[in-house]
């Protein structure tokens, strides 16, 4: 009894590790929000690290979280670093791209609790007294997180993030 358990616990596994190989490569999560508030209003909160504070819904994960700006004050070349507790991990963000009013592009580099590279993005298209606000992230997809996409969505576990953020943008935006 015992043995055919082992084989079946065995098969599982394999079975489990088999698929996880299958999924893709890269992941993507995205949000939007129409925010009543002309793009450069909107691009300010965005392309400026130490305006962050006011709607990033990590920036509460911890109080006594140390926070490094160095590089442009904002725009390319600003660079934001974090060290917190263990919700709050550590890394690195650095603005490589930006078109005023329209884009914001971010290179983000987790450090703990799991290292990772990945690019977040913020576009904003005007559309009437309103500007569709969107934000995401992507990125190469190793395969430990394969399996553990196959438990957690990454889409359902950053996405409130996502839209929180962006409500928090909003309720600024629209003062």
């Amino acid at each position: 009894m015992l043995g055919i358990l082992a084989i079946v616990a065995v098969v599982v596994l394999a079975a489990i590790l088999g698929f996880a190989a299958t999924r893709p490569g890269t992941f993507r999560v995205e949000r939007s929000k129409s925010i009543e508030a002309p793009p450069a209003s909107i691009f300010e909160l965005i392309d400026d690290f130490h305006r962050w504070a006011a709607w990033s819904p990590w920036e509460k994960l911890d109080p006594a979280m140390k926070r490094t700006f160095a590089g442009a004050p904002s725009g390319k070349g600003a660079v934001y670093e974090w060290a917190g507790n263990s919700k709050a991990g550590e890394g690195r963000m650095e603005i490589t791209g930006t078109s005023p009013g329209s884009k914001v592009t971010i290179k983000l580099d987790f450090l703990k609790p799991f290292e990772a590279h990945n690019t977040a993005e913020f576009t904003l298209v005007p559309a009437g007294a309103f500007t569709k606000l969107t934000w995401a992230t992507f990125g190469p997809q190793k395969y430990i997180m394969k399996v553990m996409s196959l438990f957690v969505s990454m889409d359902k576990l950053v996405g409130k993030d996502f839209e929180a953020g962006l409500a928090n943008i909003k309720a600024i935006a629209e003062k």
